[in-house]
């Protein structure tokens, strides 16, 4: 069985980060089998486009259930972009629509700001708000490369690991027991995001 599994629902570049996870030295599979999601050890939710038609696919594959579950189980999980904003219990997108639940929270679209162009497209640097073990041996203020309009608001501020800011702060990864979710992509971030995925592979 691969180190990492990552799940195919048609929402992101799956190369990219399975090529990402290989370069750390990890076997990576890729998979749309929810019962290979199911008996995996270590699972990603990457994803780019739209929550609703992510949520939609979701259910109608029937990955959400198995996702849950790897997560319920306590194995670890790491979300990525859309796969982070997917684990809260809404989105604003385009309308309203729930989200896995996993957490409690919104996912918002940043408020329109003179100069600031929405997406919020490229680095931006990181304040770790935790001893996340995903940032294990980063400097404070690395760089990470963002594309996203919208980003969660857990309730339990707890929740959040690092931030970003664009122009005020916001959360830019999430943290709890056997779940790491990054609203940044690593696999786009360099050494920064390879050091990020060579860290997840290692927690047991």
């Amino acid at each position: 069985m691969a180190d990492v599994t990552i799940v195919d629902y048609g929402m992101a570049n799956l190369r990219s980060v399975q090529k990402a996870f290989e370069r750390v030295g990890a076997t990576a599979e890729i998979t749309a089998d929810p019962a290979r999601i199911r008996d995996c050890p270590k699972l990603i939710l990457p994803g780019v486009g739209a929550f609703q038609d992510a949520i939609s696919w979701l259910h109608k594959s029937g990955l959400a259930e198995p996702i849950v579950r790897h997560i319920e189980n306590g194995r670890p999980f790491l979300g990525i972009c859309l796969g982070m904003q997917l684990l809260f219990s809404r989105s604003h997108e385009d309308g309203v629509f729930s989200g896995l639940n996993i957490f409690a929270g919104d996912v918002v679209r940043f408020p329109p700001t003179p100069g600031l162009k929405v997406p919020h497209m490229g680095w931006n640097q990181l304040h770790y708000t935790t001893s996340c073990p995903l940032f294990a041996g980063l400097a404070e203020d690395s760089s990470v490369y963002f594309v996203h309009s919208y980003y969660p608001v857990p309730t339990d501020a707890s929740l959040t690991s690092a931030q970003a800011d664009y122009p005020d702060p916001f959360t830019a990864a999430i943290w709890k027991d056997n779940v790491f979710a990054t609203q940044f992509h690593p696999e786009k971030s360099q050494q920064v995001g390879l050091t990020m995925l060579k860290n997840f592979v290692a927690i047991s």
